[in-house]
């Protein structure tokens, strides 16, 4: 029964539980395994669909999945080393019920990371040393690679080719690109495709912390070194040793932090809030940054000399206006995603929604068109999306005899001017020339529909 019913979860069940970043294993309540997803083989560095059919019991006595199946019972955080992997795990497991009864068990699990391993041991070491919960709920594996970024549109794809190769190296990168185009995507896959990408990968988001927060957010602080510092912490730089660390909204950095972190960048080294000993990292730094640093630098607002130190290589990621072409492979890969959400099987969208979505100029990239893609999704009445379950939010398209707001007039027309020359510098000076405006004010412009 339980196998039967696994059956017929179907291509779109298959499909969403591949794409999750998270290993998945489904086994009957005797252990045989019956399904694992993709992410399986990539965290366990084996093949998944050789597991399908062996029983759980005897392959991983020790495991979440054989907890749960002997107890009936969840079982959370569980660290083990599964059967042909080379890293440690950390699982949660959940029984099954139909009927009331036990028919089987689902196991969800992340690889552990050297950071956390490392964390473990210091605490049990130093017991004044406690391991930071907060710190820790930023570690997680990168749960993108280059293959799941959607599209075959040019300038993606020099986007790619060059991030693919820059991930071979150590290099500080500057990912570029208007809000929502998927910077973290690209963070994400530069780290997974990197020697790195056993280790810890972690995102700070500069302009969601504020600025009184952000450095002990880094560095982290000694017990005492304020008010309120109860117990020591330790820092996001220094949980990502060896690993990664995004810094997502550079552009909106203090000032005084800068100093602290061009630093970290040129001597591998800081010190924590109230302390005295120098503690060296080894941490790769991916920024990114929606805003015009070279702008900045003129009001003195963003350091030069971080600049450069960041600006090793900068990879400029399109908007989603450039590459309106892509939009159906988009659209495909995020229909996984998109009917978890709502709830139910969400199989495609009729060509007139897709011209619709194809004639839209996208303020908000990609960010919006997921956005869009889950309204329509909940509205619709069957399994295909239409046009009219579409609701564009801000910019119309300009079919013959429409009438728009001057402020939508003018988007529209700043949007067309840059798909034109292209979101570069370059680019820009080019669509701010022909609009009749300066690059100041193009730049401003922009922000408002950001």
């Amino acid at each position: 029964m339980f196998k039967s019913l696994v059956e017929s979860i179907g291509l779109i069940g298959h499909a969403v539980l591949d794409s999750s970043p998270e290993g998945i294993l489904l086994a009957d309540r005797e252990g045989n395994i019956v399904y694992a997803n993709k992410s399986y083989t990539l965290i366990c560095r084996n093949d998944g669909q050789e597991r399908v059919g062996q029983n759980i019991f005897k392959t991983n006595p020790q495991g979440a999945l054989t907890q749960v199946l002997l107890t009936g019972q969840p079982v959370f955080g569980k660290k083990h080393l599964p059967p042909g992997a080379h890293a440690e795990v950390l699982s949660n497991g959940f029984p099954i019920h139909i009927d009331n009864q036990l028919v089987g068990a689902i196991v969800f699990f992340r690889e552990a990371g050297e950071a956390i391993k490392l964390l473990d041991e210091l605490a049990k070491a130093r017991e004044d040393i406690p391991v930071p919960s907060d710190g820790l709920g930023q570690i997680r594996q990168a749960g993108y690679d280059f293959d799941k970024i959607a599209g075959q549109n040019q300038s993606l794809k020099q986007a790619i080719v060059l991030a693919r190769r820059v991930a071979q190296s150590d290099s500080t990168v500057l990912l570029r690109g208007e809000s929502g185009t998927g910077k973290q995507l690209f963070a994400e896959a530069i780290h997974n495709t990197s020697k790195r990408k056993s280790y810890p990968f972690i995102h700070v988001n500069c302009a969601a912390i504020p600025d009184t927060l952000l450095e002990s957010e880094f560095f982290g602080y000694e017990k005492g070194s304020f008010t309120g510092a109860g117990q020591r912490k330790i820092g996001t730089f220094e949980l990502a040793d060896k690993g990664t660390i995004f810094l997502d909204e550079i552009g909106d950095m203090d000032l005084r932090l800068q100093a602290k972190l061009l630093q970290v960048l040129q001597n591998g080294s800081f010190r924590r809030l109230g302390g005295i000993k120098e503690i060296k990292v080894n941490t790769r730094v991916i920024a990114a940054t929606n805003r015009n640093l070279e702008e900045l630098i003129t009001k003195e607002l963003f350091r030069k000399d971080l600049y450069f130190r960041l600006n090793v290589v900068s990879i400029e990621i399109p908007p989603l206006c450039e590459r309106t072409d892509d939009i159906p492979f988009i659209v495909q890969a995020l229909l996984p995603k998109i009917s978890c959400r709502v709830g139910r099987v969400i199989k495609g969208l009729e060509d007139k929604a897709i011209a619709k979505l194809e004639s839209y100029c996208w303020p908000g990239n990609i960010r919006e068109l997921e956005n869009i893609l889950e309204k329509a999704g909940t509205l619709c009445d069957g399994e295909w999306i239409k046009a009219d379950d579409i609701y564009l939010s801000q910019l119309p398209s300009m079919e013959t005899g429409s009438i728009v707001s001057l402020e939508e007039l003018e988007q529209l027309m700043i949007s067309r001017a840059l798909r034109k020359f292209g979101s570069s510098l370059a680019g820009k000076k080019e669509a701010a020339r022909a609009l009749g405006i300066s690059l100041t004010t193009l730049y401003n412009k922009l922000r408002k529909v950001q």
